[in-house]
């Protein structure tokens, strides 16, 4: 991308953490990079894609496709050996983009192992680890992408080299680069295994100023009318910024870490319970940029304190019901704290509707092109900490806010408080809060699949345990050396083999197939009728739900949320990656009315044909929670047991969810799992230590037998 078409980055309006965090990232690479998480829209990929013509330009050695250094030429350059201070040229350092779909080899770069066999030569086709070696690593919805290629992508930026192996022969070269990430929460969370390996982490949201909306349209308007002079009219503080950058870079080394910022680290990172230590390396990082950013080379206590809101609030999430974000008040305190330990620091001022790190006059003054502020401007700021942006925005969001229950019962008895007993069958009662999730075994679905990577169901995936070999199909990627010697060796002496050497064409060459885990679609069917609205039964049923939700997010599943009640069912959540959306919605389901129990099934029905025509290869597992009660219409058992008939004759793995409670129980939901050709298991049994009987009475299903 020419500088001429690529977004200026000191046009970007507002965002201020986003730019911050980046330009911190560009001043010192060993802060780990960036993960933005936000809602689409708000110029996550503008910014990343703008910080690339910030960076210095980087001297290479000629010819070599690893960006080697001539000052400092890595020595196992797979290009190499190459000679100190040899020849080399300069280029504008690169921003490699890694595709969500994007396969083991084009990350981490191709050994040809038919080469490698056939011809005793090491041929490595590098992958974007390379072309991204001392420039930035942009991976967009980094959280859709497969596990083990975040792992990898984590383990080189940890390292700063990749390793490629294949059957005993393998190459390393070096990659260090500015990692950044970005992410829409509403399509799935990260483990907070991964989040914990980006440096900082920044939340972003559109703004719902007026002024400033208008502005951001403005100013991508004209950038569309006329990239060039655009980029033309915000050269001069392009210019600035990037010597900005430079300065920074150089004064770094001299920035002093001091014992008391030290122990204001090590005090926050304790007091919010972070694990591990990488929190505080990162923190310490961090602040020194900052100090740096400033201007000055002794860390503040402002840098210890923004450095906190950068590099903790991703580190702080235990599941993935749990929001990202730092207590601003207890931060204070903490920092109050340790200062009264260290008599000769100074102690840090609470802000007053601001960071104190905020400059004192906000107002940045019309733009090149006429508009306001939410440039950086490199002159102002210096020893704010702020690093010259724009003031931090301390307004709400603006974003809506969560659909809590109704503060008054619906339909409950006169003089009933939001508190009190709902009565079961009224049209809607308050929703009930969940109870305390728990450990649940896997629900398994049977047979062999070939899905998405993930930890449910069995399928042939590309990592995993071999099972077999076959002819390859296109490029072969896992090698069976055994399977391909036993196919060369009886052709050996029609070949002419005189020496040691194994003679090996094209056609002996054998693809290892290999059996790991899947991940499936699992989609709950909640009844939440009058029959379920007893609130300790639904509080129970709730809690049941969020432990399988849980259990979805830790196995990379999708999950969905069909509920019925009344007359009819509704899509309360369609199938998505955001366990925790699941979640939402769940909490503030209400309850009441009748038990459309064939609605239910029959919506579920939809949702599933409709996926399947989106992802063939994702598995469905069906979960009905319900009593089995099925009321309102015409013969509503029989049409209930027609649309669980619908879902036996497609196969659909299922599992009904048994909540009926009380001395007598009618066994309705046995019967609706009989129809569904599933198993029944009751709430009780829902929980790990007394399921262990469950995933053999779902795998044993004659299905399951027929399948595998």
């Amino acid at each position: 991308m020419s500088t001429s078409s690529r977004y200026p980055f000191t046009a970007i309006v507002g965002q201020d953490d986003l730019r911050l965090a980046l330009l911190l990232n560009a001043v010192s690479p060993a802060v780990g990079g960036v993960l933005v998480r936000g809602e689409k829209g708000t110029a996550k990929s503008t910014a990343v894609r703008a910080l690339a013509a910030l960076l210095p330009p980087v001297r290479t050695v000629e010819g070599c496709r690893f960006s080697c250094d001539p000052a400092a030429p890595d020595p196992g350059c797979p290009d190499g050996p190459h000679p100190a201070d040899g020849p080399g040229r300069e280029r504008a350092a690169r921003m490699v983009e890694l595709p969500v779909g994007a396969s083991e080899d084009r990350l981490v770069g191709a050994l040809d192992i038919e080469r490698a066999l056939a011809e005793g030569v090491k041929a490595f086709e590098p992958g974007l680890l390379a072309d991204a070696h001392r420039g930035i690593l942009y991976v967009d919805e980094v959280n859709l992408l497969h596990d083990h290629l975040i792992d990898l992508l984590l383990d080189a930026a940890a390292m700063g080299a990749s390793y490629v192996e294949r059957e005993g022969v393998s190459v390393r070269h070096a990659a260090r680069f500015l990692l950044v990430g970005t992410m829409n929460p509403e399509e799935g969370e990260l483990r907070p295994q991964l989040l914990d390996r980006f440096g900082l982490t920044v939340e972003v949201a559109a703004s719902r100023e007026p002024d400033q909306r208008v502005e951001v349209v403005r100013r991508r308007l004209a950038f569309e009318d006329d990239p060039a002079a655009f980029a033309g009219r915000w050269s001069g503080e392009e210019a600035e910024l990037r010597a900005r950058v430079a300065a920074a870079r150089a004064l770094l080394p001299r920035v002093r870490l001091g014992d008391g910022a030290l122990r204001r680290i090590a005090a926050v990172c304790a007091a919010f319970e972070v694990d591990g230590m990488r929190g505080d390396l990162v923190m310490a990082r961090t602040a020194t940029a900052l100090a740096a950013w400033a201007g000055r080379t002794e860390v503040a206590v402002e840098d210890v304190r923004r450095a906190a809101l950068l590099a903790l609030p991703h580190r702080r999430r235990r599941n993935p019901f749990d929001a990202p974000g730092l207590d601003e008040e207890k931060l204070d305190e903490v920092l109050r704290d340790a200062a009264a330990d260290d008599p000769e620091d100074e102690p840090p001022t609470p802000p007053e509707g601001r960071a104190p790190e905020d400059p004192a006059d906000g107002d940045d003054g019309p733009g090149p092109d006429g508009g306001g502020g939410g440039q950086p401007d490199p002159g102002d700021g210096a020893g704010d900490g702020s690093g010259g942006l724009p003031p931090q925005r301390t307004e709400d969001s603006g974003a809506p806010a969560p659909e809590d229950a109704p503060e008054a019962l619906t339909g409950a008895e006169p003089g009933e408080s939001g508190g009190g007993t709902p009565r079961p069958g009224s049209a809607e009662q308050q929703a009930v809060a969940a109870g305390e999730p728990f450990r649940t075994k896997v629900l398994s679905v049977p047979g062999l699949g070939a899905g998405a990577a993930g930890r449910r169901s069995r399928a042939r995936t590309e990592h995993g345990r071999t099972t077999g070999a076959t002819r390859p199909e296109g490029a072969l990627t896992k090698l069976h050396l055994s399977a391909t010697v036993r196919a060369a060796a009886p052709h050996q002496r029609a070949r002419g083999r005189s020496g040691r050497g194994l003679v090996v064409r094209r056609d002996d060459l054998r693809q290892a197939t290999r059996e790991g885990r899947e991940g499936n679609l699992v989609l709950f069917v909640v009844d939440a009728s009058g029959s379920m609205a007893a609130r300790k039964r639904m509080g129970a049923v709730k809690g049941a739900v969020l432990s399988l939700l849980l259990d979805a997010y830790q196995r990379r599943d999708k999950v969905g949320l069909v509920t019925f009640r009344g007359r009819e069912a509704e899509v309360a959540l369609p199938p998505t990656s955001s366990v925790d959306a699941a979640a939402a919605r769940l909490q503030a389901l209400p309850t009441g009315g009748r038990t459309p129990l064939a609605a239910g099934l029959l919506k579920a029905h939809d949702v599933l044909r409709v996926e399947r025509l989106r992802d063939a290869t994702r598995r469905p597992l069906l979960v009905v929670v319900t009593d089995g009660r099925a009321t309102g219409g015409p013969e509503p058992v029989a049409l209930a047991a027609r649309a669980a008939r619908l879902h036996a004759a497609e196969a659909t793995a299922s599992v009904v969810v048994d909540c009926e409670t009380g001395p007598v129980r009618l066994g309705l939901a046995g019967e609706l799992a009989r129809e569904l050709r599933g198993t029944a298991v009751t709430l009780d049994e829902l929980r790990a230590e007394a399921l262990t009987g469950l995933v053999k009475d779902v795998t044993d299903h004659p299905r399951a037998r027929r399948a595998a």
